[in-house]
């Protein structure tokens, strides 16, 4: 699932990656709707099949899709961190806008059986090459959540976005990043990883690096520091920004895929 969607798929402003890695079938994230699960029918997909889900953070266009896919499952395994579950608002011109869990969507979570739910505080390890970051350091200077996000209506609390999180895996040769909406900022979840599999290049970076919204500088800081590590191949999708694509493409060349979308399939 992504904001486009080859012919014949639906399309929707969020995000869902359907992942098979090391004997795994993993599911990264549950749109904002069950438009991703009638995808995954239309693509043969069995999403009952899935070893388990992991939620990059806790937003509406990343979990609302979680009642349409955990009836089908059997015993269903939920990775995320304890803060995707708390109440979260994004805040513009004094209007506050719920972007958080919707309530279907952590009802469904409740009803899980134990141990459905595994809280993740930090790296998790799920095979021995798939591992998920856990809660990612935020250490560069200019990068930031990507908007007006807070943890209450009045627009007080600034949310972090604490429980964003990014999933890695190690193939033959290199490592593959799948991102949900890189709220710790893209720089700092590649260094991050880095941390925990040092030594490996980056096969390919694929998913949501939320700069539609970055500033000049820092688009700027992020390409040189881009341009810094072994990235082979970088996927943007979802929250990206067209400008940053743009702007993405014209720094890396031949190593961006931009032409990617909901029903994209890539095997390393």
């Amino acid at each position: 699932m992504d904001n486009r969607a080859q012919p014949g798929l639906l399309a929707e402003h969020g995000l869902s990656l359907w992942i098979e890695a090391d004997g795994m079938k993993l599911l990264l994230d549950a749109g904002q709707s069950g438009a991703f699960a009638r995808n995954a029918e239309s693509m043969g997909i069995r999403l009952a099949d899935a070893d388990a889900i992991i939620l990059s953070h806790g937003h509406y266009d990343h979990t609302g899709g979680l009642p349409d896919v955990l009836p089908a499952m059997k015993a269903p395994i939920i990775y995320l961190h304890p803060a995707a579950l708390q109440p979260r608002f994004s805040v513009r011109e004094g209007m506050a806008k719920p972007n958080g869990m919707p309530m279907a969507a952590s009802a469904a979570l409740e009803d899980l059986p134990v141990p459905g739910c595994h809280w993740v505080r930090q790296p998790v390890r799920l095979s021995p090459c798939i591992g998920l970051t856990g809660p990612i350091p935020r250490e560069t200077g200019f990068e930031d959540t990507g908007g007006p996000f807070f943890l209450d209506a009045q627009g007080t609390q600034p949310d972090m976005i604490d429980d964003d999180m990014a999933l890695w895996i190690e193939a033959d040769n290199g490592l593959v990043v799948c991102t949900g909406c890189c709220h710790a900022g893209l720089v700092n979840t590649l260094r991050w990883v880095q941390e925990q599999r040092p030594g490996l290049p980056f096969l390919s970076v694929i998913g949501g690096l939320h700069l539609a919204a970055a500033s000049e500088g820092r688009m700027r800081e992020t390409i040189a520091a881009l341009r810094s590590m072994d990235i082979r191949q970088l996927i943007p999708l979802h929250c990206t920004g067209d400008a940053a694509v743009a702007q993405l493409q014209e720094a890396l060349g031949e190593r961006m895929f931009a032409t990617a979308m909901g029903g994209s399939v890539f095997e390393y």
